[in-house]
């Protein structure tokens, strides 16, 4: 029994690490690439497009990839994505002008779709079924650390060495994420192996079907969920700097810098409580968090408050999107979990693009300290929809709890 409960197994520290390090290789670029393409010659639309394109096809394969993940399995599926990752980001470096760029990128966000589905997927399946809320919460801890120090060791090494170098080391690590993935053991769903073929064909019906295996159906509500988180976080990454000019704050790095401690510092006392509690208690003080970091934001005029909205938004987000993952997960059975955590990560990506779009839109209008206010309101409406699924007893009605294994 304590082997089956134990969360720290050598397959589940050899996947966060490479989780890690694919990590560190993309936050790597987040504050680089748009630098690059204006050297190329690009404007404000180009360095847009470097953002949306990228979420677009990253959006596009998710549920493809959780398909796969179910059908083809697991480690394949993997090694696949980081190999696209690999020479996407190996290829930018030799990519002459802006078009070739942002063609490169739309294959970068293939790769990244396809290996941030399928690490959920694998951790979801080696985190003991008691613990999963513990367990996403210490996994996403590793994401996290890359967000606080991807984004500086990317800028230091323009600085300092150029982009080749920086593409480089991108790519090394990238390499050295395959090859630690090679060294996990995983599990593939029975039906991988001819054990379940009756549930895993599908019936021939058509577009339906088709339609039913990449998209899980009883991933939706936590999907809603999490796309109208999306939609505040893409308000947050797209437009905190040119906020920062707005109301006179020139350090708008503090906000990544304390939004990322603070994600760390909770998500394992969340995921803890989730596991012993259940989701009620996680997902509504951390709305409640993130919703007050969001008006804290949008009325601060020093970086004391831009530090406070972050630490609040990050507790917040550190504790609604891991329990909202670990929740998508207990509803279906091992062999749906690729096809769940496309449909959840897909719909938190269409949350970050519509966000960027719409709370843009409204910025354009109201200014930047508004629209972050009316951002607040989808936390609202976050919480509304859950309040109402409590109430019509969604639990009971659709709630599953098949993972025993």
């Amino acid at each position: 029994m304590k082997d089956t409960e134990s969360l720290w197994t050598k397959n589940f520290i050899l996947l966060a690490v490479a989780n890690f390090l694919l990590f560190v290789a993309f936050q790597m670029l987040i504050p680089t690439l748009p630098l690059y393409v204006t050297q190329r010659g690009g404007d404000q639309v180009a360095v847009g497009l470097v953002i949306s394109i990228f979420t677009v096809s990253a959006l596009l394969i998710r549920p493809f990839a959780g398909k796969a993940l179910d059908s083809i399995g697991r480690k394949p599926v993997l090694l696949g994505g980081l190999l696209i990752f690999f020479l996407s980001v190996s290829g930018y470096y030799w990519m002459a002008t802006v078009a070739l760029v942002l063609m490169v990128r739309f294959v970068h966000g293939i790769g990244w779709g396809i290996t941030t589905t399928a690490f959920g997927t694998i951790a979801s399946d080696l985190i003991p079924a008691r613990r999963r809320g513990e367990g996403m919460g210490y996994f996403g801890m590793f994401s996290n650390l890359a967000m606080a120090l991807g984004p500086m060791f990317g800028l230091w090494l323009v600085d300092f060495k150029g982009y080749g170098w920086m593409f480089a080391i991108s790519a090394f690590l990238t390499v050295a994420a395959l090859f630690m993935t090679r060294l996990v053991s995983i599990k593939e769903p029975d039906h991988v192996s001819g054990k379940a073929n009756q549930q895993a064909t599908p019936s021939p019906s058509g577009a339906a079907t088709l339609a039913s295996d990449l998209v899980e159906k009883k991933a939706l509500f936590p999907a809603l969920l999490a796309l109208f988180f999306g939609i505040t976080y893409g308000g947050i990454v797209s437009f905190i700097t040119l906020f920062g000019q707005e109301v006179g704050i020139g350090q708008v790095g503090l906000f990544f810098l304390f939004n990322a401690v603070s994600l760390m510092l909770i998500r394992p006392f969340a995921g803890q409580l989730f596991d012993r509690k259940g989701h009620v208690w996680v997902l509504i003080p951390g709305a409640l968090l993130a919703g007050a970091g969001l008006l804290v934001l949008s009325s601060i005029t020093s970086a004391v408050g831009l530090a406070v909205a972050a630490v609040l938004f990050g507790a917040g987000f550190g504790a609604v999107q891991p329990s909202l993952q670990a929740w998508t997960i207990n509803r279906v059975p091992p062999h749906r979990r690729g096809a769940a955590n496309g449909t959840f990560f897909s719909a938190f990506d269409l949350g970050i693009g519509s966000g960027a779009m719409l709370l843009g839109a409204l910025a354009k209008v109201t200014g930047f300290a508004a629209m972050y206010r009316y951002s607040a309101l989808f936390v609202a409406l976050f919480l509304l929809s859950y309040v109402v699924y409590l109430k019509r007893g969604g639990d009971r009605q659709e709630e599953n709890d098949p993972q025993s294994s």
